[in-house]
C-alpha cells in the first residue's frame, strides 16, 4: 500500500477575532473551506491516496499581519525562520487570498518570489504588473465582466437616470472610471458619483458617521430611477452546523455565542449563570442581517477554488503525465512551476452542476444571478433569484428575468416590460435592434473582417502565399539575369514589377482586421500607387516591343525612342500623376475610422470612411485609364512576327485584369458589411495573380524546365539593356544592334 502524501492547502483568510469584534459573515468563508476540503478527502474518485490539509491566517486587515502571515507559511512551523522547513513534508500547494482587494498586493509581493499559486475569491486588485498577474487565478468575475451585466440589466428595464456610489479604492475607481465611459456611450446618465470610505477599524466615528451623513442627503436628494452600489457583493447552498458537532473548531463556539446572545459553560458554576447556548439553536432563524445561511458568492468563490486546485492535482498527478515521476521523488520547487499550467487549464463541473474553467485572460468564466432582496417591516429580508445574464450568450439571450418572480416596493412605480402597451412603444437607438418580440432593444456587435475569421485567414494566407510566389520568380529572374529571356523587353522594368507585384499582394493586408486611423490612410492611396506604378511598367513595356519592331526598318525613325529613357519616363510619369492625385486627396480630405449603423440589422460595421468620394473615383479613374491604354495597346502587338512576342501575354494579362475589375462593381455594391471589404481583397489578389501567371509563368516555363529554348537562336527580341538585337529569321546569325 502506498504511503499517503499530505498536501497541505494553505488559506489566507479575512476572519478578524478580537476582544471588540467578530466578523460573523465572514465566518462561512472558513465553513466553505472546511467543507470542500472534507468532501474531496472522503472522494475517493478525486486525489486517491493524496490527503489535502489546510491552514488558516488572520491578516487583521493590515500590511504588517498580512506579511507576517504570508512568511509564516514558508517557515518551520511555531519558527519564523522563512526558507528553512525541516519538520513536516508537507508541500503548500496554493494560497486562497481575499476578500478585499487591498490586502492581495501584500501577499503577493511574499509569495510570487516562490512562484506559488494565488487564488483570489473576492474582488481582484487592480495589477498592471504582468509578472504579479501571472502567479493570480481569479475566481471571482473581473470588474469588466461585472460593468457589462449591470448595464444590460439597465438597458433592459430602460433606467437611464442613475445614481453611483462605489468604494474608496483602486476597483473603486477602475470601475467608475470604465462605467462612466461605457455607459454614457449608451445613453445612460448619471445624477450623482460619488465614493464612500473602504472599511476601516479606526476610532474616528465623527468622521465616519459624517461621510455617511453626506451620502445618505444626497441619496434622499437625487432623483434618479436606480443607484448603483459598487462594493463587496453576497450571493448561493445551505450548511447546517452546530457547535456540538464540530468539536475540533474552535471558533464555533465563539461564533456561536456572538449570533444567539449566549454563553458556554466553562464550569458547573457558570451554568447557573446569564443565558446559556444548548447547542440546538437553529440557525435560520436568525435574520439575514446576521447570518445569512445561503452561500454567499465568496463562500462559493472559495468552494470552487479548493475543487479547482484539486482537479489540477489529480491532472499533474495522473499516470498519463510526464510530471508525475519527478512529483512523487519530492521535487517541490519543479512541481510549483508546472502546476500553474494545470491549474490555468483545467474545466470542470462542480457539485452544482456548474462548468468551472478560466478563459485567455486567466478569469474565471461565469454567469450573474439578478437577485430582488424582498425587505419586510420587522427589518428582515429574504434574497429571491429573479434571473441571470449569461455574457456569452447571443444577445436575444443575453438576459432571462422572470417578471412574476419580482417584488418591487410599495413606493416604487416601476412598469415592467411585460405590461407596457403599444402606444408606449419607442425606437431603438443607432446602436441597438429591437429582438423578434419587438419588446427589448438589443445591442448591436461590432463587426469587421479581422484575422480570427475563417474568411480573414483564408484571404492573408492567399495574399502571403502569392507573395512568396512573387519574390521566388524574382530570385529566379536575378539569378538568369543573363540569359535572354530574362534579357528580352527591359530588364529593369521586369524587376520593377516584380516588386510592385510583390507589393501588390502585401497591400491586401491593409483592409483586414479593425479599421484605423494609419490603415485607413494608407488602403486606398498604396493601392492607387502600386497598380499604377505596375500598368505604367506594362504600359512601357508594351511600347518598347511595338517600337522595337518599327525600328527593325533601315532609316527608322523610332531607333532614338527605343531604350531605358522612354520606358523610365513612361513609369515615372504615370507614377507621379497618381501620387500626386493621393497627395492631393490625403491633403484635403483624408480617409478615416467610421461606423456604419444602417447597413445591418444586428452588427455595427467598423469601416474606413474614404473622406473624398470624388478622390476616390478619380485614383479609380486614373487606373482605368492606364489598364486601358495598356489593353489598347497590347492588342495592337499582338501579331508581330515573333517566336516569343511578350505583347501576347501582356495582353491576356490585361483581358483578366480588366474582367475582374469589370465584375467587382456590381459585386461590390450588391454586398454588405466586411464582405464588402473581402470583394476588394479578391479583387486585388485576382488581378495581380492574373499580371503575374499570364505575364511571368511562360518565362518561368522556359526557364525552370525548357532551358534548351533559352538561346538567342529562339527569340527574335534578345536585348533591351544597353540596346536592342533583332533577328530576322531563326536561321539568321547575324544581328544588327540599335543604338540608345
Amino acid at each position: 500500500v502506498q504511503a499517503r502524501k499530505h498536501l497541505p492547502f494553505h488559506s489566507i483568510g479575512y476572519i478578524y477575532i478580537s476582544h471588540c469584534r467578530f466578523f460573523l459573515q465572514n465566518y462561512q468563508h472558513i465553513l466553505a473551506l472546511i467543507f470542500a476540503v472534507k468532501e474531496i478527502n472522503e472522494n475517493s474518485h478525486i486525489l486517491p491516496n493524496v490527503t489535502l490539509g489546510m491552514h488558516l491566517s488572520n491578516s487583521y486587515f493590515m500590511a504588517r499581519w498580512t506579511y507576517l502571515a504570508s512568511m509564516e507559511l514558508l517557515s518551520t512551523r511555531s519558527r519564523f525562520i522563512p526558507n528553512y522547513k525541516c519538520d513536516s513534508k508537507d508541500w503548500i500547494v496554493s494560497v486562497i487570498m481575499g476578500p478585499t482587494s487591498h490586502i492581495c498586493p501584500f501577499i503577493a509581493n511574499i509569495l510570487n518570489v516562490y512562484k506559488l499559486p494565488q487564488l483570489i475569491y473576492g474582488s481582484s486588485p487592480v495589477i498592471e504588473d504582468n509578472i504579479k498577474a501571472a502567479f493570480l487565478h481569479r475566481f471571482f468575475p473581473n470588474g469588466d465582466q461585472q460593468i457589462m451585466g449591470i448595464l444590460q440589466l439597465l438597458l433592459y428595464l430602460r433606467w437611464t437616470w442613475v445614481g453611483l456610489i462605489v468604494q474608496r479604492n483602486e476597483n473603486g475607481d477602475q470601475f467608475m472610471q470604465n462605467a462612466v465611459t461605457l455607459f454614457s456611450q449608451k445613453g445612460i446618465c448619471f445624477d450623482f458619483m460619488e465614493q464612500m470610505a473602504k472599511e476601516t477599524f479606526s476610532n474616528d466615528i465623527a468622521a465616519a458617521f459624517k461621510d455617511f451623513t453626506n451620502m445618505y442627503i444626497i441619496i434622499m436628494n437625487s432623483t434618479a430611477n436606480v443607484i448603483i452600489l459598487y462594493c463587496e457583493n453576497q450571493v448561493t447552498v445551505i450548511f447546517r452546523i452546530n457547535p456540538t458537532s464540530e468539536v475540533e473548531d474552535h471558533l464555533m463556539k465563539v461564533f456561536w455565542e456572538k449570533v444567539f446572545e449566549c454563553s458556554f459553560p466553562k464550569d458547573k458554576l457558570d451554568e447557573d449563570t446569564g443565558m446559556l447556548c444548548t447547542g440546538e439553536e437553529k440557525l435560520k432563524n436568525l435574520p439575514k442581517s446576521v447570518f445569512d445561511t445561503t452561500m454567499t458568492g465568496q463562500s462559493y468563490s472559495i468552494y470552487n477554488a479548493v475543487y479547482a486546485v484539486a482537479h489540477a492535482l489529480q491532472a499533474m498527478l495522473s499516470p498519463k503525465s510526464k510530471y508525475r515521476t519527478r512529483v512523487e521523488v519530492g521535487q517541490s520547487f519543479f512541481f510549483i512551476q508546472k502546476f500553474h499550467h494545470y491549474l490555468r487549464t483545467i474545466s470542470f463541473n462542480n457539485t452544482a452542476g456548474q462548468k468551472i474553467f478560466f478563459n485567455e485572460n486567466g478569469d474565471l468564466e461565469t454567469e450573474f444571478d439578478i437577485i430582488n432582496w424582498v425587505t419586510f417591516p420587522n427589518e428582515t429580508f429574504i434574497k429571491v433569484k429573479v434571473g441571470k445574464i449569461h455574457p456569452r450568450a447571443s444577445p436575444d439571450k443575453l438576459i432571462t428575468l422572470s417578471a412574476q418572480d419580482i417584488t418591487w416596493p410599495a413606493m416604487f412605480n416601476q412598469v415592467f416590460l411585460a405590461q407596457i402597451s403599444n402606444f408606449d412603444c419607442f425606437q431603438c437607438s443607432e446602436d441597438q435592434y429591437p429582438n423578434k418580440a419587438q419588446n427589448l432593444c438589443i445591442l448591436k456587435r461590432a463587426t469587421f473582417l479581422s484575422y480570427n475569421e475563417p474568411l480573414g485567414i483564408t484571404l492573408a494566407t492567399i495574399s502571403l502565399l502569392f507573395s512568396f510566389i512573387t519574390a521566388l520568380v524574382l530570385g529566379i529572374f536575378i539569378k538568369q539575369r543573363d540569359t535572354p529571356i530574362v534579357k528580352a523587353n527591359n530588364q529593369n522594368l521586369t524587376y520593377i514589377l516584380l516588386i510592385v507585384l510583390l507589393f501588390s499582394f502585401l497591400c491586401s493586408l491593409l483592409f483586414i482586421g479593425q479599421p484605423d486611423q494609419v490603415k485607413c490612410l494608407m488602403r486606398q492611396t498604396a493601392f492607387g500607387i502600386i497598380f499604377s506604378i505596375a500598368l505604367s511598367c506594362i504600359l512601357g513595356k508594351t511600347i518598347i516591343v511595338v517600337l522595337a519592331f518599327m525600328a527593325t526598318k533601315p532609316g527608322s525613325k523610332m531607333r532614338k525612342w527605343v531604350g531605358k529613357r522612354l520606358a523610365n519616363t513612361i513609369v515615372l510619369s504615370c507614377s507621379l500623376a497618381q501620387f500626386i492625385i493621393c497627395v492631393i486627396w490625403l491633403a484635403s480630405s483624408p480617409p478615416f475610422p467610421d461606423s456604419d449603423m444602417h447597413s445591418m440589422v444586428e452588427e455595427i460595421v467598423l469601416k474606413c470612411n474614404e473622406g473624398s468620394t470624388t478622390m476616390f473615383y478619380i485614383v479609380i479613374s486614373f487606373l482605368g485609364f492606364l489598364t486601358s491604354v495598356s489593353f489598347t495597346v497590347a492588342f495592337l502587338a499582338r501579331k508581330l512576327p515573333d517566336s516569343f512576342n511578350e505583347a501576347k501575354f501582356i495582353t491576356f494579362s490585361m483581358l483578366v485584369f480588366c474582367s475582374v475589375w469589370i465584375s467587382f462593381v456590381p459585386t461590390y455594391l450588391s454586398t454588405k458589411g466586411k464582405y464588402m471589404v473581402a470583394v476588394e481583397i479578391f479583387s486585388i489578389l485576382a488581378s495581380a495573380a492574373g499580371l503575374l501567371g499570364c505575364i511571368f509563368s511562360p518565362k518561368c516555363y522556359i526557364i525552370v524546365l525548357r532551358p534548351d529554348l533559352n538561346t538567342k537562336r529562339q527569340l527574335s527580341v534578345v536585348s533591351l539593356d544597353s540596346g536592342i538585337r533583332i533577328s530576322l529569321k531563326n536561321s539568321v546569325q547575324k544581328f544588327h544592334t540599335v543604338g540608345v
